[in-house]
């Protein structure tokens, strides 16, 4: 079950590669300054996941407007996400949890995906720029994805 709003969220530190190379993503950078929406995705190069990431990256401009950078959590390395990515035109910020720690901290662990191993469940999270979780999904299963005008309506609050 995912983390409760309400919740202080857990700061995370993960690696994502960009063509500058690896580059660190902190959570807690955005403290004080934007609202953060945390996005855990099970695996890039998977359909579901593409046509989310895509959407997102689509839409970036409103989550900018009301002031909240996009994150996206997988498990897989900041390789394979650079180069999805790349091929797929997805201009939010990868991170990589592959070590599924911050995976395991806001409690969103799918075991056994597809009988591969444990990934990300699919979940969403919106962050104050105090660090408090005030939105918090995880979804039925992977194939459903999380109610972005919730998302964007908890946004429109903190704005």
């Amino acid at each position: 079950m995912a983390l409760a709003v309400g919740t202080k969220a857990p700061d995370f530190t993960l690696k994502s590669k960009n063509a500058s190379g690896l580059v660190d993503v902190k959570l807690s950078n955005n403290f004080g300054k934007k609202n953060t929406v945390i996005l855990f995705f099970p695996l890039a190069y998977t359909s579901v996941c593409t046509t989310e990431m895509c959407d997102v990256t689509a839409g970036l401009s409103a989550y900018a407007g009301m002031n909240a950078e996009v994150i996206a959590i997988s498990v897989d390395s900041p390789f394979a996400q650079e180069a999805w990515a790349t091929q797929h035109k997805i201009g939010i910020t990868l991170a990589s949890d592959l070590n599924k720690v911050t995976t395991k901290a806001y409690d969103v662990v799918f075991p056994m995906l597809a009988g591969v191993g444990d990934t990300s469940a699919r979940a969403a999270f919106v962050v104050d720029t105090a660090g408090v979780i005030q939105y918090a999904e995880q979804t039925p299963t992977p194939k459903d994805l999380p109610n972005f005008e919730a998302i964007k309506a908890t946004l429109a609050k903190l704005s």
